[in-house]
C-alpha cells in the first residue's frame, strides 16, 4: 500500500512545492527512486546512495530507499514530460540485462506485418462494444515486458507507471463520461495520449507500440493465451513454457513471414 502511494504521487514534474526528506528543505532537483518513487533533491539522494555504497567493501547494484527500505537500482531525474535522466546505483548494472527467449520473440513481432491478427482480435469492435470499461488485468505485466524488450533494459519500472497511469486515467475519464462519443474519437484519444507517454523513450517504434497495446486489450486474453495466439498464426515455436489453449482461440491461418529474424543463428528461436 505504501508503495502504491508514493506511486501514485508521483507526477514527473519538477514540483517543489514538497520537502526533501533529506535535507528537510525544498526539493531541489526533483528527482525519484525507480521502484518505490519517492522524491528527494537529486544532489541529497545521489550522495545518500554514495554513502551508502562507501560503506560496502565490493560494488552494490542497489540501494534502500531511506524512507520505505526499499531496493532500487536508479536514481531518475531532470524529468520534464518528455524525457528523463537516469543515474546508476552501479554503472555496470545497465549492461546486465539480457533477453529471454519471450523478450527476443515479441521483439521479433515488431518486424512482422502489422494487421495480420485484426481478423482475430478486432480492434475496432473493441471500441464500438465498449469493452474498454473493462480493464485488463494483464496490461501492466504485458507493458513490463514489452517495454523491457524495445529498450533492453531490465529497469524500465517508472515508463510502465508512466503509460498505465495514462491508460488508467483513460479508463477512468471515460467511465465518467457520457456515451455520446463516437468509437472513432475515443480511439483517437487513446491513440494521440499514450503516444505522447511512450514516444520519450520508445522513439520510431513508438506507433507499433500504440496498436500493439491495441491489439492484446481487444484480445481479451491473459498474456499466456494471447501468445499462444499470436505466435501460432506466426508458424512459430513458443517463446516460452507451452500453455495449453482451447481450440476455439487457436485458429489454423497461413504463416506469416516476418520481414526481418533478428534471432542468432545458434539462438533458442531455431529449437
Amino acid at each position: 500500500m505504501e508503495d502504491e502511494s508514493a506511486a501514485s504521487k508521483c507526477d514527473f514534474s519538477n514540483d517543489s512545492s514538497c520537502s526533501c526528506p533529506i535535507c528537510l528543505g525544498p526539493l531541489i532537483q526533483v528527482s525519484y527512486l525507480d521502484h518505490c518513487f519517492h522524491k528527494f533533491c537529486f544532489n541529497c539522494i545521489l550522495r545518500w546512495t554514495n554513502v551508502v555504497s562507501g560503506n560496502h567493501r565490493t560494488p552494490i547494484s542497489s540501494v534502500k530507499c531511506p524512507l520505505c527500505k526499499r531496493d532500487n537500482f536508479s536514481i531518475i531525474y531532470g524529468v520534464d514530460g518528455t524525457c528523463f535522466q537516469r543515474h546508476y546505483v552501479n554503472a555496470n548494472v545497465e549492461d546486465c540485462f539480457i533477453l529471454s527467449r519471450a523478450h527476443r520473440y515479441r521483439l521479433q513481432c515488431y518486424y512482422t506485418e502489422q494487421g495480420f491478427l485484426e481478423d482475430i482480435f478486432n480492434i475496432l469492435q473493441y471500441w464500438k462494444s465498449c469493452k474498454y470499461n473493462q480493464p485488463n488485468n494483464w496490461l501492466q505485466s504485458w507493458l513490463t515486458r514489452e517495454i523491457q524488450a524495445l529498450t533492453q533494459e531490465e529497469d524500465v519500472d517508472i515508463i510502465v507507471h508512466h503509460i498505465f497511469g495514462v491508460v488508467k486515467a483513460l479508463w477512468t475519464s471515460r467511465e465518467q463520461k457520457s456515451g455520446i462519443n463516437v468509437p472513432e474519437n475515443k480511439q483517437e484519444e487513446f491513440k494521440m495520449s499514450v503516444s505522447e507517454a511512450a514516444r520519450p523513450f520508445l522513439g520510431a517504434r513508438t506507433d507499433r507500440f500504440v496498436y500493439e497495446i491495441q491489439l492484446f486489450l481487444a484480445s481479451g486474453l491473459n498474456i499466456e493465451a494471447y501468445d499462444a495466439v499470436y505466435i501460432q498464426r506466426l508458424g512459430w515455436s513458443s517463446p516460452g513454457v507451452n500453455t495449453e489453449v482451447s481450440q476455439n482461440e487457436l485458429i489454423d491461418r497461413s504463416t506469416v513471414i516476418p520481414y526481418l529474424y533478428i534471432f542468432d543463428d545458434d539462438s533458442d528461436g531455431n529449437e
